[in-house]
């Protein structure tokens, strides 16, 4: 019976560190993918002209070898796949945590965890809405919140939609988004610090405060890069 129940356990832990390998390794994809998103939204800074003809090179890459658009389908499917991977091993974690611990503590222990850490289970669930709304802004359906209509000569025109969603008319979207980049500095702050510690680079004190570090120089650069566009085209430096 004892063996039987410490085949088990060994089993569930093996279970347990693959998932948060999953983690990791999906959080590490989506690190990289906001970083190069976060490069080309700040092509807006160079003009219109700069800025359409990244995201024309985008559709372009690879051909002849790639169909038109097909960088950007391969990105889509590695991507999907990566958030059904991360939101899957989230849930499976947070269940397993719940099984383990079904009572409530009577006082929460928060002295010791970060704020980034506390704010991690909502600060992904607000990043998820965030992201299907920001596919159907921006990719999807093309929505031109400036006039609620769908004026081809604008939300046909990459740069002219973007800057036409963050106009002082549209200081809600600016706080909106502004919102969900704290939620993602958050989450990058803490994934980061995870992923570094799933993978083993946190055996000692030092290394576990440069972890911590990294994790708040991808949360400010990333983040902090993508929240410049919508301010500079609020206070009108991007028109």
């Amino acid at each position: 019976m004892a063996t039987t129940t410490l085949i088990k356990g060994a089993r569930s832990t093996r279970s347990t560190i693959a998932l948060k390998l999953l983690m990791a390794a999906s959080g590490i994809v989506f690190i990289l993918f906001v970083l190069v998103h976060m490069y080309g939204n700040l092509k807006a800074f160079s003009g219109e002209m700069a800025y359409n003809e990244y995201a024309e090179h985008l559709r372009t890459f690879g051909e002849p070898y790639l169909p038109y658009g097909g960088l950007l389908w391969i990105l889509r499917v590695v991507l999907l796949g990566s958030l059904i991977a991360h939101v899957g091993a989230a849930v499976a974690l947070s269940m397993r945590a719940h099984a383990q611990r079904p009572v409530k503590y009577a006082v929460k222990k928060n002295k010791a965890s970060s704020l980034s850490s506390r704010t991690m289970r909502w600060g992904g669930v607000s990043l998820l809405v965030f992201i299907i709304w920001h596919l159907l802004h921006f990719t999807i359906v093309k929505i031109n919140v400036g006039t609620g209509g769908q004026a081809a000569e604008i939300t046909e025109n990459p740069y002219r939609l973007l800057v036409n969603s963050f106009l002082p008319e549209q200081w809600w979207m600016v706080a909106i988004y502004l919102f969900a980049m704290l939620a993602l500095a958050f989450h990058l702050h803490h994934g980061t610090f995870s992923a570094i510690q799933t993978l083993g680079f946190t055996n000692t004190a030092e290394s576990r405060a440069r972890a911590r570090v990294a994790g708040w120089v991808v949360a400010i650069v990333i983040a902090g890069g993508f929240s410049l566009v919508p301010l500079f085209t609020v206070f009108g430096v991007i028109s």
